[in-house]
């Protein structure tokens, strides 16, 4: 973006202050622009739109019907079980893998090749080679040739000549093609359909895939089960013989090492644990006669004449117990006795006597009790040492046999293992028996299918709606993609909004030949001055002159009123045209202002300053001898020099090149050019200066301090808007002193739909009214 801002002379509405209340700007901004869209590329939209509805409806009318069959198969996880043995070949429950997996295998050519050899298929030609539509057969036709080319490439040793071999293949193919597997949602069914022209057949084929599928899963799980059973026969014999191995080296093991066992158990296990038991017992009985003798010690110990009843309760005597009951009974006796008759009385003493003597039995017991208690304590600890004695032998007995009876549990274990394998290959091996002669299959049919009443493709509506949206959005896209690419000028607010000045005129493009010349009577009699006259023809030059009412001399008016005013504020006389590239309209626009200028009788100046390439001294006077360098150089008179127009007297100041020049730029940049350019202010009110473009040369840099207002001339919907951006960018003494911008080559009936908010502006009827023609 150039870095020097312009304020236009009119007011935009982007810059007006907005109104307090809610804020539509946005809204409003993105509905012009979608509108300005739709104005500026409704034609490629409506042509894409109509061309694609077209193809869809050929694609409609060549298409031949056809028809799907569908049928569904259930994955069933509850399936019967007549053997309740876990089945050989390790079957785990569905799961999502499992299915997907299942909807390969009915894809799998083995499928296939099963139902084309059921049904014929290589034999029905309406099967191999059915009626094609035109986008089918534009398609086979370029695929085809593609794989003609392929097979020019490929080796000779991988061409087959067997013709039924290819037949085949095409028809697997074609199989594969036309079959559609689908599982439904995450359940366990699939759904098998087939598409074909026949509704018949369709079904057939459908049917014919879910039975093949079946009996595939069938005949695998028999072959796999048949496999196994082989090689568990042979398993089995080898593991009958290792068992019998086994078991007869523990049996030689055991005769050779003397070991014998009883109830599963070696004798001398046996009796080292009744030992054990009997020594726990006999300790425990030592133990307790112990406690009682010590007892029964510590009470005669003691002293006591009558013992307690805490010691009659743990001696457990019934005589004591009843003695010391007398006892008692006397003593209270005595007691009451004594108080009663004094302690002299006669009965009171028999009460002693008596008590006396039971003590002495008390004691004799307690005796007795000691003497039991000890032979008891004897006895077990005899039998503790005797018990405890024969445990020794045993134990060493048995730690003779502990290394025998660790290889012998060796022995026993593999024996066991290899028993205990035998068996259970013997039982798989039953199991996969009674599989073989019946075997499950998980899938089954829960529908079949039936021939479709109406075709499945294709679906008229459908495509309709598909080819209709997509021509929208192909119109759309293309639409996009044109204006995105068209990087060019084409409206006023282009100008303005880019490079920030004003757009002072929008010249129409007017063709060759349509420019209508006024009657008039050329004059040949001019003698030796004819090298000095401008010639006439009918050319775009004359077009404000031969057609004053045209659109284009309004527009050519409309630099001038700019000029105009321009002049009136900073005085400028001397205005130059250029643009970025040739071929933009420049040196006509400078022809068309001067000739409009000197029409109405103005002092005006036409200069041809493209040194390098002065194409409009070659359409005007190009019989000129003399003209801009050679009063540069002072070899002339500028009145010597200069060309006019008998009709509108415009002078021409010319530039005669007789060859290339490779310093133009030097020419116009020195002193004489500037006191030239000083003589021609005082004598004429404009000066219009024909400039080379800015882009090839620089000979307009090398100018700007001898003009006063530079107009730019830019190609209306050709010029790329960076290539003005940059050559504005290297020229900033133009742009400084810029009057404005020319859109030249306008077609004005497509503007309007590049300003859709004002295609009524340039609408022909307005100005129809005042007299103006194209």
């Amino acid at each position: 973006m150039l870095q020097t801002f312009k304020t236009p002379t009119l007011p935009y509405r982007g810059a007006q202050t907005p109104a307090p209340g809610p804020d539509y700007a946005s809204l409003e901004e993105l509905f012009k622009i979608f509108t300005g869209f739709l104005h500026r590329q409704y034609p490629v939209i409506v042509v894409v739109f109509l061309l694609t509805v077209a193809l869809t409806a050929v694609y409609l009318f060549t298409t031949p019907p056809s028809f799907t069959a569908f049928a569904k198969l259930l994955i069933d996880t509850r399936k019967v079980q007549l053997f309740q043995q876990q089945s050989v070949l390790g079957e785990a429950p569905p799961d999502t893998w499992l299915i997907d997996s299942q909807v390969e295998v009915l894809q799998s050519e083995n499928v296939a090749l099963a139902v084309i050899k059921e049904l014929h298929l290589t034999k029905d030609p309406q099967f191999l080679w059915p009626k094609v539509g035109l986008f089918s057969a534009i398609k086979g036709s370029v695929l085809g040739l593609v794989d003609s080319v392929l097979r020019l490439f490929q080796s000779s040793s991988t061409s087959t000549s067997d013709p039924e071999f290819a037949l085949t293949r095409a028809a697997v193919e074609r199989f594969q093609s036309q079959l559609m597997i689908a599982r439904a949602g995450l359940t366990y069914i699939i759904s098998v359909g087939f598409r074909t022209q026949d509704a018949q057949q369709a079904a057939k084929i459908a049917n014919a895939v879910a039975d093949a599928y079946i009996a595939d899963q069938l005949e695998a799980k028999y072959q796999a089960a048949l496999r196994a059973g082989t090689w568990m026969q042979d398993r089995i014999k080898e593991l009958r013989v290792q068992a019998t191995n086994a078991e007869r080296a523990v049996e030689d093991f055991k005769t050779k090492n003397n070991i014998v066992a009883a109830s599963g158990r070696l004798m001398n296990e046996q009796q080292l644990s009744e030992l054990n038991t009997s020594l726990i017992h006999s300790r425990a009985l030592t133990a307790e006669t112990k406690a009682k003798l010590d007892r029964i010690d510590e009470i005669l110990r003691s002293g006591v004449e009558v013992p307690d009843a805490t010691v009659t309760d743990s001696l457990k005597s019934e005589v004591i117990n009843k003695l010391r009951s007398q006892y008692l009974d006397y003593s209270r006796q005595a007691a009451e006795f004594s108080a009663k008759y004094g302690a002299r009385h006669r009965a009171v003493i028999d009460l002693g006597t008596r008590m006396q003597e039971i003590r002495k039995v008390i004691s004799d017991e307690l005796n007795r009790i000691a003497q039991t208690y000890r032979s008891d304590y004897e006895i077990a600890k005899a039998r503790e040492e005797s018990i405890s004695k024969s445990l020794a032998e045993i134990v060493s007995v048995s730690q003779t046999t502990n290394q025998a009876q660790i290889v012998l549990r060796d022995l026993e274990s593999r024996a066991q293992s290899s028993r205990q394998l035998h068996d259970s290959f013997l039982q798989r091996y039953m199991e996969t028996v009674q599989q073989q002669s019946f075997p499950i299959s998980e899938a089954r049919v829960i529908t079949r299918a039936t021939p479709p009443l109406r075709p499945s493709n294709p679906r008229t509506l459908l495509v309709l709606m598909v080819g209709a949206t997509g021509g929208v959005i192909a119109g759309f896209g293309l639409g996009l993609l044109r204006d995105i690419w068209d990087q060019v000028f084409r409206t006023s607010d282009q100008v303005a909004s880019i490079l920030h000045t004003d757009c002072i005129a929008m010249l129409p493009k007017v063709v060759e030949g349509q420019v209508t010349s006024r009657s008039r009577q050329p004059r040949t009699d001019y003698g030796s001055l004819a090298h000095r006259i401008i010639k006439r023809d009918q050319s775009l030059f004359w077009a404000v002159i031969d057609s004053p009412l045209s659109r284009f001399a309004e527009s050519i008016r409309a630099i001038k009123i700019a000029a105009d005013l321009h002049r009136s504020v900073k005085g400028s006389k001397v205005l130059a045209f250029t643009a970025s590239l040739p071929n933009e309209g420049k040196s006509t626009a400078a022809m068309a202002l001067a000739q409009s200028i000197a029409s109405v009788g103005g002092r005006v100046l036409l200069l041809d300053a493209d040194l390098r390439n002065p194409g409009l001294t070659r359409k005007l006077v190009p019989e000129a001898k003399v003209g801009l360098l050679e009063v540069l150089a002072n070899e002339v008179k500028i009145e010597d020099a200069l060309c006019v127009d008998p009709d509108t007297r415009l002078v021409f100041l010319p530039a005669v090149v007789n060859e290339r020049m490779a310093h133009s730029s030097e020419v116009l940049a020195c002193e004489s050019t500037r006191i030239l350019f000083e003589r021609l202010r005082q004598a004429y009110e404009y000066i219009i200066v024909d400039l080379p473009p800015l882009a090839p040369v620089v000979d307009v840099r090398a100018m700007t301090h001898l003009i006063d207002s530079f107009v730019f001339v830019i190609e209306w919907g050709r010029t790329k808007i960076d290539v003005v951006e940059h050559a504005l960018r290297m020229a900033p003494g133009v742009y400084d002193n810029l009057l404005g911008v020319v859109l030249n080559k306008a077609d004005l009936n497509l503007l309007g739909r590049f300003e859709g908010h004002r295609r009524q502006y340039y609408d022909k009827r307005h100005y129809s009214r005042y007299g103006y023609v194209d």
